[in-house]
């Protein structure tokens, strides 16, 4: 895929801590339009703190982020990047609202908190839904579905305003690891088809790996970022370095 020369996230000497403990130390990065990035690390590695100072979660004190070649503090159309935390995990599955509604709730920006999502926007919140394989669910309670199926319609959410970028923070958690790779598979989809830069946190080095074109490897400091070829070639030793612990690749097929 051709990517455009303006990264869609930029960032630059970027440090941030809790109180006193140190959680990310001089962060460069720059992430092309059209890329998959995989971020991988130990737990308390600083990969979420990470997403929240690019959501503008957490202000940044020290360093600098641009989105879209505009300095974050500057920056307005946050409705070009959307975010899927790890909610499948913790939804309440008595939640009354179907599938269409959960993802018809991501257009309240674009309608109004409180009006009714008008039927020019049907067309678009079914895109959404179709993009993810989730058609046949649209009135079904989301209550009803398994995690895999749940997550699935939070990105259907997050992808129903249409934009540019899309952060997801382990979006496996709470599926079942039979349908990961499907899952895997449909953000493929979402990314080689309809052209969406993904940034996906993850524990599982080895699924990621036949998806993502380009892989950052955080454990406070950023240890690897490139693409997923020079990542690949790297000696478990030096993975293991960067954790903290030893760490083994999976073999997994490639497209």
């Amino acid at each position: 895929m051709e990517m455009n020369q303006t990264p869609v996230i930029k960032i630059e000497g970027l440090n941030f801590r809790y109180d006193r403990e140190r959680v990310l130390e001089d962060i460069n990065i720059s992430i092309p339009q059209g890329a998959f990035l995989g971020i991988v690390g130990p737990n308390g590695s600083g990969k979420s703190t990470l997403l929240k100072l690019m959501l503008g979660l957490l202000k940044v004190k020290q360093g600098e982020i641009e989105l879209f070649g505009i300095p974050q503090q500057k920056f307005k159309e946050w409705d070009r990047i959307g975010f899927v935390s790890q909610k499948a995990n913790s939804f309440n599955s008595g939640f009354p609202a179907t599938v269409y509604e959960v993802v018809a709730s991501g257009l309240t920006k674009k309608a109004g908190m409180f009006r009714r999502i008008s039927s020019k926007y049907r067309n678009d919140i079914m895109d959404a839904i179709e993009s993810v394989g989730m058609t046949a669910f649209s009135g079904r309670n989301i209550g009803e579905l398994s995690g895999g199926q749940q997550q699935r319609v939070f990105i259907a959410r997050a992808l129903v305003s249409k934009p540019d970028v899309l952060i997801l923070d382990e979006p496996t958690v709470g599926v079942d690891s039979k349908n990961v790779q499907n899952f895997y598979d449909m953000l493929d989809h979402l990314n080689s088809d309809l052209g969406i830069t993904l940034l996906l946190v993850t524990h599982d080095i080895g699924s990621i790996s036949s998806k993502v074109t380009h892989v950052a490897c955080l454990n406070k400091h950023l240890h690897f970022h490139g693409k997923t070829e020079e990542f690949e070639k790297l000696k478990e030793g030096e993975m293991s370095s960067f954790y903290g612990h030893d760490v083994h690749f999976l073999n997994h097929d490639h497209h």
